[in-house]
This record gives structure tokens, C-alpha cells and sequence, in this order.
């Protein structure tokens, strides 16, 4: 597996190595061992899935401590662009954000660390979409900024008037306002 370290210290985007033939393909797409020996000593709980149509973009997306999670993010059909924000207050990329094309094709991953928003839109028809978690959810520990905030400015590789949203994520707060929040 190769990791390839993102301009924000902790992301990280893991390519894995493939092995072709007339058959299809094969690949490990989680090693422990693999994730420990390049520094990264999580230990993941739970799995969780997600399906969308063209468009929808899902985010930006947090738990707050101490049910923070790290998570292990990949397309298992169609493509998205994956997003993560940094909320980490001691951090000198403190608001900035990382996006990366993920796959089922290229099979990418995309490794965020606790202390960031997450996010995706949809970039083909429909994609499937599969995340490792290190914490379990926990619904009141929920937190969410906009997607379209101007402090950050994501660019979200989506024509944002034919953006399909949650009423949930329509009413996301602004970064504005999480920066004096003392919860995360």
C-alpha cells in the first residue's frame, strides 16, 4: 500500500496495490499490521455503508469529543469527491480543507483523523460508498457546518444548484460559529 501525506498533518490518501488478471482483480483493502507500520495505530468498531444518486453531496459532518472518530473512507461503485475539513483549534491549518477524487476505479482511500469535518458529492450516477469508523456514533455528539460556507470554500467538483441535500444539511451551521464553540 503506498500513503500518500496530504498538505494537512493526518490525512492521508492510501492507493493499495492491485493484482489483475484474466479473472478481475484482488486487493487488500485493510491490513492492520500495513496502517501500524505507517504510524497509524487506530482501531476501527464499526463499518458503515452509504448508496447516492449523481449530485448528492453529504457534509461537511463531525463528531464531537469525546466521541470524535477517525475514519478510513472508499468507493466501492461510481466516484465521489471526498472532503475533510480540519477543526483542530491547535492546528495551522485550522479551517482549511482537502478534497480527493475516490473511486472504484482508482480505489483509493482516504484516511481522516479525528478533528476533522467530513464530506462527499457524488460525481457519477450513483455511487457506494464504505467507511471504517475508530468510535461508535453517537447521535447527540453530532456536529455539521455548511457546505456552501465562505470561510471555507470547498469546491465540491458539483454544480452546486443541482446539489441534492438533506433538509438536515440544509440547515448546517456556519464555520463562524463552531469557532467559538468550546465542544470540539
Amino acid at each position: 500500500m503506498d500513503f500518500f501525506k496530504t498538505p494537512i498533518e493526518g490525512l492521508l490518501v492510501l492507493t493499495p496495490k492491485v493484482f489483475t488478471d484474466n479473472r478481475g482483480y484482488f486487493y487488500e483493502s485493510y491490513n492492520k499490521r500495513t496502517l501500524e507500520e505507517a504510524g497509524l495505530k487506530v482501531n476501527f468498531v464499526q463499518d458503515n455503508e452509504s448508496f447516492s444518486s449523481q449530485n448528492t453531496l453529504r457534509g461537511l459532518h463531525f463528531q464531537k469529543p469525546p466521541f470524535a472518530q477517525a475514519k478510513l473512507v472508499r468507493v466501492l461503485e461510481g466516484a465521489v469527491w471526498d472532503v475533510a475539513v480540519d477543526l483542530r483549534r491547535e492546528s495551522p491549518t485550522f479551517g482549511q480543507w482537502f478534497g480527493v477524487e475516490l473511486s472504484a476505479d482508482n480505489k483509493k482511500q482516504f484516511f481522516i483523523p479525528r478533528g476533522f469535518a467530513h464530506g462527499f458529492s457524488v460525481l457519477t450516477l450513483t455511487a457506494k460508498f464504505a467507511y471504517k469508523c475508530d468510535n461508535f456514533y453517537h447521535k447527540p455528539s453530532e456536529g455539521a457546518i455548511r457546505f456552501d460556507d465562505p470561510d471555507i470554500q470547498v469546491d465540491w467538483k458539483i454544480d452546486l444548484t443541482k446539489a441534492v441535500l438533506s433538509e438536515k444539511d440544509l440547515q448546517n451551521a456556519s464555520f463562524a460559529s463552531y469557532r467559538e464553540d468550546p465542544c470540539f
